[in-house]
């Protein structure tokens, strides 16, 4: 991955492009409305200060090429609606973490996510050629990991206390993957038809 290329992922249902410092004007609402997005994540944005923190740290990881951040746009609603990225990036061992993914309350439980992660896992195993995307989530965040597995996600295992949560408490980590075999063979197309019902069902409800 080339850590100073600017990559632009689209398709008819959302855009992904690198997150930017201006990006805090796109992304404060949530920040100051929505502080339960961050319940289970070990990065916190809820507040300005720790928005304006939590974008600075993501683009400093990025120029030191630990991690590629994007923010999300809702062609839909016509607004941005989140981010996401990917971290742990090993070009030797050519696989990377997809994660701290969030999502305005606007965005949840619609097609965004599904699309989003098309595009990334596309980007991926097409583009990049990695042989390998894991996903991590707090035991406890039940919606996160009911929506890894719903996009074809294998468990893998627990990390036990492997980190601390925003309250001080210890957190088990869930881990799951998906290989570029497994893109290829079947999770590929799965997607593809679950976006493809999620617009028609879209469509049938706007009517």
């Amino acid at each position: 991955m080339n850590f100073n290329h600017d990559y632009f992922l689209e398709n008819e249902i959302v855009l992904l492009r690198p997150l930017e410092k201006i990006d805090f004007n796109n992304l404060i609402e949530y920040s100051q409305n929505e502080p339960e997005i961050w319940k289970y994540s070990s990065l916190q944005a809820d507040g300005e200060e720790k928005l304006t923190s939590y974008i600075s740290h993501a683009l400093d990881d990025r120029k030191a090429g630990k991690c590629y951040p994007f923010i999300v746009y809702d062609k839909i609603n016509q607004k941005y609606v989140g981010s996401t990225r990917f971290y742990d990036i090993q070009e030797q061992n050519m696989c990377a973490t997809l994660g701290f993914t969030w999502y305005g309350k606007i965005a949840q439980g619609t097609k965004v996510n599904k699309n989003c992660k098309y595009l990334l896992l596309e980007f991926a195993f097409e583009q990049m050629n990695w042989e390998r995307i894991e996903f991590r989530a707090d035991i406890n965040n039940s919606r996160s990991i009911a929506a890894m597995k719903s996009i074809g996600c294998t468990k893998e295992g627990i990390l036990r206390s492997n980190s601390i949560r925003p309250d001080g408490t210890r957190r088990d980590s869930i881990v799951l993957s998906i290989l570029k075999n497994e893109w290829f063979d079947s999770i590929q197309k799965m997607l593809v038809q679950k976006m493809n019902i999620v617009e028609k069902q879209a469509n049938f409800i706007s009517k």
